[in-house]
């Protein structure tokens, strides 16, 4: 779908009262069993619960305004777990990096008094020959 198209269909959608906007939903899944080409993008797990729960709601009547209400808060609730998520992946793979760094780095040897400092080059910083 391109960005024109998309961006025309939510400008109908939100000017609809939210009775209706779940009836558009509907069919829009009607459609999407009857005729989708492609398998729709996997929803993360926080973002199924909630489509069920929406669902559940629906059923039993709960108006549209207070599901749009928690649905704000569960949306957000979603959005903070995205970044917590990626935070941690781009910790792991910091750390990774970190582990695989110290076997790249020169050998350390001791120094004078049993100090441990930087391998001393032939002929530089070590005691005179002779």
């Amino acid at each position: 779908m391109h960005d024109v198209l998309r961006q025309r269909l939510l400008r109908k959608i939100e000017s609809l009262p939210d009775e209706r906007i779940y009836q558009v939903l509907d069919f829009i899944e009607f459609l999407d069993s009857k005729y989708a080409l492609t398998t729709p993008v996997e929803a993360s797990g926080l973002q199924k619960f909630a489509e069920n729960l929406e669902d559940k709601l629906r059923r039993k009547a709960v108006s549209p305004t207070t599901i749009r209400e928690a649905f704000q808060l569960i949306s957000a609730a979603d959005r903070v777990l995205s970044g917590v998520s990626s935070a941690g992946k781009q910790i792991l793979a910091d750390l990774g990096e970190a582990l695989e760094g110290p076997s790249e780095q020169p050998v350390r040897s001791p120094g004078p008094k049993g100090k441990v400092g930087p391998a001393p080059s032939s002929g530089e910083g070590g005691e005179p020959e002779g």
